[in-house]
């Protein structure tokens, strides 16, 4: 089911369309919901209520306008607020979580290879851990979703000028803590 004809049933009442878009976005919603929280329950709860949410405010939205942005704006301020509350001891060790994406291996690669690429993603999660909650956002909204700064702006509510400080900052702090793991 397309998501105008699923919106289009939510808005009738009809819960099969609010299914379809969490098959279709519940691994998106996880995962962006993860890098900002680091922490896999916590990251799916995010998820839940953010189609939930969804589901209660799909009459806001607008329906010129793709799906996806808008809901993932909702998963990522809920990720944000869990982030600021501390609702969980935030953890680099979540199971499968941890390793990330394992698709990011390439086929073919030697054991030193992958062993080597396995403590690189590894750094990377836990310099991304040390950013603050708003920071892990904007990184995860532009490297991991891929949005624009204007797109995040409009997203998280806030000025560009703010954006392009905490990713400037973001980035500043992951290239320091990335070169000195090295």
């Amino acid at each position: 089911m397309e998501d105008q004809t699923a919106i289009t049933r939510i808005k009738q009442g009809d819960l099969d369309g609010l299914e379809s878009l969490v098959e279709r976005y519940q691994a998106r919603a996880v995962q962006a919901a993860y890098l900002v929280v680091f922490d896999r329950a916590l990251a799916e709860d995010v998820a839940q209520a953010a189609f939930i949410k969804a589901a209660e405010r799909i009459r806001q939205f607008d329906e010129t306008r793709p799906f996806a942005p808008w809901f993932l704006r909702i998963v990522t301020n809920d990720a944000l607020k869990a982030a600021r509350q501390g609702q969980r001891n935030l953890s680099l060790d979540d199971g499968p979580a941890s390793r990330f994406d394992e698709s990011l291996s390439a086929p073919g690669l030697l054991p030193e290879q992958l062993l080597e690429q396995a403590e690189t993603r590894r750094d990377l999660l836990a310099a991304v851990h040390s950013l603050s909650p708003e920071q892990r956002a904007v990184i995860t909204l532009h490297y991991f979703l891929d949005l624009s700064e204007a797109d995040m702006s409009a997203r998280l509510e806030r000025p560009t000028s703010t954006i392009k400080w905490w990713l400037r900052e973001a980035r500043k702090h992951l290239r320091n803590l990335l070169d000195g793991s090295r």
